[in-house]
């Protein structure tokens, strides 16, 4: 179990205003309007279709055309993979019996070099030290951690999964994501490393702009703000 919450840059920005603009309709090229080399085309809901070589996709056009056009994809692509994403983890706590949040707190827990104090969760998980000891108090009393005196510091107490019950989460994994890997099958080593960057530098991304949210610093110019939208309700 080694997933990792990422948030592609551009989910939120102009992915309202691509979906308006139409991005499940045909790709053009701009010259005389017929579907482009590979281009996405409509279809019924949750089929994907593509004319021409697979590799074009996207391809016709001028440059700004095209990075527009794979701009725009992307933002609905990244939003899809998210909601994806979390109904998995979704699924799979309550496999598990878990609430989400704290499977993937002892998905991080698993990542970690050794025992952790309640603090390191907190930081691990952006909540309150508060709200990490009552995750803390659900994870032991389901048997999948256990808290222990710090040999060598008395005053400190540590947390530290069971082996045990870990082993049980992998084996529920197992059954549902062994597939994952063989995702990346035809990627060459070049493409894989590229894609292994992606991923560390949108789970940077995701976990800083989750400690602004959470800091209560102001959205990013042409997003709502909640403030906003509850005084819009009254």
């Amino acid at each position: 179990m080694r997933a990792a919450w990422h948030g592609p840059r551009h989910l939120l920005e102009g992915a309202w205003a691509g979906a308006e603009r139409g991005i499940h309709a045909p790709v053009t090229d701009a010259a005389d309007g017929r579907a482009g080399d590979g281009a996405t085309t409509a279809g019924p809901p949750g089929e994907r279709r593509t004319a021409g070589p697979p590799g074009n996709r996207n391809a016709a056009g001028p440059p700004g055309e095209r990075r527009a056009r794979l701009t725009a994809e992307l933002a609905v692509v990244a939003r899809r993979y998210m909601a994806s994403y979390a109904l998995l983890n979704q699924a799979l706590a309550d496999r598990l019996g878990l609430h989400p949040t704290d499977l993937q707190c002892l998905n991080l827990l698993t990542l970690e070099p050794g025992p952790v104090t309640t603090g390191r969760i907190a930081e691990l998980t952006g909540l309150t030290t508060g709200s990490a000891t009552r995750l803390v108090d659900r994870l032991e009393r389901a048997g999948y951690v256990v808290r222990a005196r710090d040999a060598g510091d008395r005053r400190l107490v540590l947390v530290a999964p069971v082996p045990e019950r870990i082993a049980e989460v992998a084996r529920v994994w197992e059954r549902v994501g062994s597939g994952w890997f063989a995702l990346f099958d035809d990627l060459d080593d070049r493409e894989l490393a590229l894609f292994v960057e992606h991923m560390r530098r949108t789970t940077e991304y995701g976990a800083e702009q989750a400690a602004r949210l959470r800091a209560g610093e102001p959205v990013p110019a042409g997003t709502v703000d909640r403030e906003t939208v509850s005084g819009q309700a009254e």
